[in-house]
């Protein structure tokens, strides 16, 4: 059974940083690219980054360059999204997927506000 467990989200200071993790299991988290994936307030659905197999290849969406990093740990089978000071525009709900939209989390809200 695929699951992919998020954790780590919530509210974040402007200017503070916050870390979001997304647990693998059911298939061979290795072999896909991975995705994050975010959907703003009154929004639709937008890609924000993704990772190639290995974790040393990585692309973002122009308006998060240098906010948020994505990585992975294919040891632990978890990709990573770190946020360095965040703004209000980067509130969001925020998932991962695979690099095909086969697999998704549930969501989680990242909310950042002072």
């Amino acid at each position: 059974q695929v699951q992919l467990v998020e954790s780590g989200g919530g509210l974040v200071q402007p200017g503070g940083s916050l870390r979001r993790s997304c647990a693998a299991s059911g298939f061979t988290f290795n072999n896909y690219f991975m995705n994050w994936v975010r959907q703003a307030p009154g929004k639709g659905l937008e890609w924000v980054s993704d990772i190639n197999f290995g974790g040393d290849r990585t692309t973002y969406e122009d308006s998060v360059k240098g906010r948020l990093t994505i990585s992975r740990d294919n040891t632990k089978n978890t990709l990573y999204l770190q946020m360095h000071s965040p703004t209000p525009e980067n509130t969001a709900k925020y998932f991962c997927s695979s690099r095909s939209y086969d697999y998704w989390d549930q969501g989680t809200q990242v909310t950042v506000s002072s």
